[in-house]
């Protein structure tokens, strides 16, 4: 299938213009509010497709966002912004609704903002919960039972509520014995029926209706409850122990039964706020956790409701046995501020570890393997077994030689069951406190970024203890993300080295696995080497022939920063090199760019860590087209089967390079694989903000196709721009419409092929009269033989009955306000001049067809017969309801001698002054006609008698 370009070259002036946005809407509204004049309120049914489109205008073409906002806080629609003109979310939820703002930006101007209220229509289930009241005074004949039914439901907008009693409505005042109220703190949200000192009537069944009386279509809903003397609120029983301590993989089984309540109370579990574990088995009232682990632990509950009441909740508290984090500490004689093990002196060791359950926690020491028993100079004590962790202390009086050994803390649980944790301290003369020290060749430490670094501790001592990490000149995390960094051997491992990470550092001795004395410390520096941070990393320049500019590349950080070396490339060709002393930046200057001046140039600038490179691609490209989108009329039909489109663009930054000489347009239907290609010539220099414009015709109706513009220079191909372009039934923006058919396009007419034939469109100069010369208009309105005015033909194969039928373009209903709903139905008036001269004319209709009445066309004027042979004009007021067209029908009469033509068809906001009559029985009918021809007889007789 060949596609034929025919291509007609304007050139116009446009200024650039600053983004406007409109805000439109589609899909499943339900209603659309103005709210003090500057709230949109668009409200929707939940569950319904919510379809927001932004129409933006302004050149270059605005780019579009859609966010969202809720209370203060931004939100990101489906977390992150919509980049295009239309905004669709299915199965909106409440929870989606809120305001929602279409930005639109093009570097002009300030950003042009409109907003819309999204507000999300739903109602939920009625629930219907039940509470009653035992009042009693001690001493007087006092007794009195009142029941309350609270209805609630979820809903927007505000719920209203009924209630009947069987199929009884109830209301307040219809029965002594019940009142209904909503109270004060939750108004529109719940209504209750009070039922005072319940009587054998008040048993019955209850019937609470929730209804937002329609709103968005959506129904009532209603729930029944059934009240009888049995009714009561639940009570369970919670057949385990509280707590329940497990071994790790023990299999736990939670039973819960119902023990009351009426209606039968369902069952659920919980655990603390958290949910259940994923591995838990939930069958009828029983919940069994299978091979339980310390993290499973925790409390659980069983909840009973049946809404009467409060709920039932029995919990227990399962504890999983474990030992973990066994240390130990020695702690020279206290009263002497020792910090060395000494004979004569008192010296204790310390045993910590972490126990669940802590009341379990059992010590007891060893030395050398033998059991350890407390005596007066081997005083053995425990804290109190309720506060955790659990530490026990062996403190050796008046330390001798003989009392040198291993002495061993062992931990365990009373009931087993779990692995003991043994803490050995050896007690010699060689056990002696930390010291602290950093290798000379360790601090300062140098590295670059990127590579993996040990900063290291020397510990000495007996036994040597944890070591802690930690910024000694800033108040930062450790790259592990704590403030501290636990490291057995005094080595502190960092991977990947940045340059945040460069400063000092501070390792110190913790009194954990080692002497409970004052911490040594020590500090190791380290130094981090980067190579040069430069700007710009990447930009691309673009230049004509001849001309002269400079590159720039200048240094943000490096390390070191004080001699930095650089060197100027073009491709691989050196051009110059030098030294950045006191400066921060260097510089290369063009004086005039030959074609050999093209390419990539690069500035390395350069440390000992490396180098930092600047990279300029000089090009002589011409910038891409900016396509105009608000073309008027861009769409324009003139044929059956084709249209044509104005395409418009101007050229980005004309003068940035050489003279644009020429402009390759390819276009292509969507989605297929073959491009037509032809270039077009530009002969005169193109100016910044200069409009182009070029038509295409013979596009295939109704496909869309796919555009692509690009410019040539004498450099070569610049870069591409592309768009689609759509067939939409074209929509004029108009306050009057008038078509006088002097164009090919005859305004967007369309025929309707559904009839026997086709309106035709001629001139008196080029029609031919020979076979029916009695019939059709001499000229068009305006008595111009070389006008134009659309006819039908009724000469043969035309039979009588046959139907021609000429469709305007559709044209929205005009809004009264900027948001584009209407507030009542506008009327316009539609205008015509009709010529019917022949003795064989049919009949002239016209209709009223509106998108909202599918096949439905209302008839708004007629006519038939001979009319005489001149033109006369027909005006009918018409009220449409949504868009609309309008059909001009024709249909053959009995002969050849009976063409219909139509001209300077308008159509225009208001009502018509002085309308003619629009039924058959117009004053241009055959019939007044004649009436008219017998007065005139009439008049002439009487005046030749007064003669």
């Amino acid at each position: 299938q060949c596609l034929t370009l025919n291509l007609i070259w304007l050139k116009a002036s446009v200024s650039c213009a600053p983004p406007n946005v409109r805000i439109i809407h589609s899909g499943h509204a339900c209603n659309i509010e103005e709210e003090r004049y500057t709230e949109r309120v668009y409200t929707i049914r939940e569950g319904e497709t919510l379809e927001l489109t932004c129409l933006v205008s302004g050149h270059p073409r605005p780019q579009i966002r859609w966010t969202k906002t809720a209370g203060s806080a931004t939100d990101r629609i489906q977390d992150s912004s919509v980049f295009n003109e239309t905004l669709r979310i299915t199965r909106i939820q409440r929870h989606q609704g809120g305001r929602y703002y279409c930005k639109a930006e093009n570097g002009l101007g300030t950003p042009a903002i409109k907003s819309i209220r999204v507000d999300v229509y739903y109602l939920d289930d009625p629930i219907v919960t039940v509470h009653q009241s035992i009042g009693e005074a001690k001493e007087q004949f006092y007794y009195e039972r009142t029941v309350f039914l609270r209805c609630a439901a979820n809903s927007n907008p505000p719920v209203r509520y009924s209630w009947r009693r069987g199929r009884e409505f109830l209301s307040q005042g219809s029965d002594k014995g019940v009142e209904i109220y909503e109270p004060f703190f939750t108004q529109g949200e719940t209504k209750i029926l009070k039922l005072k000192n319940l009587r054998p009537q008040d048993y019955a069944n209850y019937t609470c209706t929730a209804s937002v009386r329609n709103v968005c279509g959506i129904p009532d809903k209603s729930v029944l409850f059934r009240l009888t003397n049995k009714t009561a609120s639940p009570t369970i029983k919670l057949l385990v122990e509280d707590p329940i301590v497990a071994n790790p993989g023990q299999t736990v089984i939670l039973v819960c039964i119902i023990s009351g309540g009426e209606p039968t109370p369902t069952l659920t579990w919980v655990r603390n706020t958290e949910e259940l574990p994923k591995k838990s088995i939930l069958k009828s009232d029983t919940l069994t956790i299978p091979a339980i682990s310390t993290e499973d632990a925790g409390v659980y509950s069983c909840v009973a409701s049946n809404n009467v009441g409060n709920p039932a909740k029995k919990s227990t508290n399962i504890v999983v046995r474990a030992l973990k984090k066994g240390r130990f500490w020695i702690t020279p004689d206290p009263y002497h501020n020792d910090d060395n093990i000494q004979i004569g002196r008192e010296v204790k060791i310390s045993c910590q570890v972490e126990a669940t359950p802590p009341e379990e926690l059992m010590f007891s020491w060893l030395k050398n393997g033998r059991p350890l028993r407390s005596s007066e100079r081997m005083v053995i004590t425990q804290t109190d077994p309720d506060v955790a962790p659990g530490i026990t202390n062996l403190d050796i009086i008046d330390l001798k030689f003989t009392d040198f050994g291993t002495y061993t803390c062992v931990a365990s649980l009373k009931n087993g069951g779990i692995p003991e944790i043994s803490i050995d301290v050896n007690i010699s003369s060689t056990t002696v406190p930390p010291n602290l020290t950093v290798p000379r060749e360790k601090s300062p430490l140098v590295t670059q970024e990127g590579d993996t670094v040990e900063l290291q501790c020397l510990v000495s001592g007996k036994p040597k203890p944890i070591i802690l990490w930690s910024h000694a000149d800033k108040e930062a995390p450790m790259p592990d993300g704590n403030m501290q960094t636990e490291s057995y051997d005094g080595v502190l491992r960092i991977v990947n080295v940045s340059r945040e990470m460069a400063g000092t550092y501070r390792c110190q001795t913790s009194q954990y696995n080692g002497f409970n004395v004052k911490p040594r410390e020590a500090i190791v520096e380290l130094i981090v080497l980067y190579p040069p941070a430069v700007e710009p990393v990447y930009t691309e320049i673009r230049q004509g022939l001849g001309r002269p500019f400079s590159l720039s590349c200048r240094v943000l950080r490096a390390h070191p920063s004080k001699v930095l070396d650089y060197e100027w490339k073009l491709g691989t060709r050196l051009l110059t090199v030098g030294q950045l002393d006191t400066r921060d930046e260097t510089e290369y200057h063009i004086r005039a760019l030959n074609r050999e001046g093209y390419g990539a140039y690069t500035c390395d600038i350069k440390n000992e860590a490396g180098a930092g490179r600047c990279t300029f691609l000089v090009t002589g490209k011409a910038y891409a087209p900016e396509f105009y989108y608000d073309t008027y009329s861009a769409l324009w039909q003139n044929k059956p089967r084709v249209y044509g489109f104005k395409l418009q663009w101007t050229q980005m930054n004309p003068n940035a390079v050489d003279r644009v000489m020429a402009y390759r347009l390819g276009i292509k239907q969507t989605g297929h694989q073959r491009w037509w290609e032809q270039e077009i010539p530009i002969e005169d220099n193109i100016q910044k903000g200069e409009l182009l414009t070029y038509n295409l015709t013979e596009l295939i109706k109704p496909e869309a196709y796919q555009v692509r513009l690009t410019p040539i220079t004498r450099f070569g191909e610049g870069d591409s721009t592309e768009r689609i372009i759509h067939f939409t039934p074209v929509n004029p923006p108009w306050s009057k419409f008038h078509c006088d058919f002097e164009e090919d396009t005859i305004c967007m007419f369309t025929q309707d092929k559904t009839e026997e034939f086709d309106w035709t469109r001629h001139s008196a100069a080029t029609r031919d009269t020979k076979y029916t010369p009695n019939t059709g208009p001499s000229s068009d309105r305006t008595g111009s033989k070389q006008g134009f005015y659309m006819y039908i033909e009724t000469s043969r194969p035309r039979l009588e009955g046959d139907k021609a039928r000429l469709l305007t373009p559709s044209f929205n209903v005009a809004p009264k306000n900027p948001y584009g709903n209407v507030a009542t139905n506008p009327t316009y008036c539609f205008s015509f001049y009709y010529h019917m001269y022949g003795k064989h004319i049919g009949t002239l209709n016209v209709y009223l067809r509106q998108k909202s009445q599918t096949g439905q066309d209302t008839s708004v004027w007629t006519l038939s017969g001979n009319q005489g042979d001149r033109w006369r004009q027909a005006r009918v007021n018409i009220n449409p309801t949504s868009s609309f067209q309008m059909v001009l029908e024709g249909i053959r009469g009995s002969g050849i001698e009976g063409d219909i033509a139509v001209d300077d068809v308008t159509i225009e906001e208001g009502e018509c002054q002085d309308p003619p009559p629009s039924s058959s029985e117009s004053l241009a009918s055959p019939a007044a006609v004649h009436i008219w021809e017998l007065c005139l007889t009439l008049l002439l007789v009487l005046a030749g008698l007064r003669r």
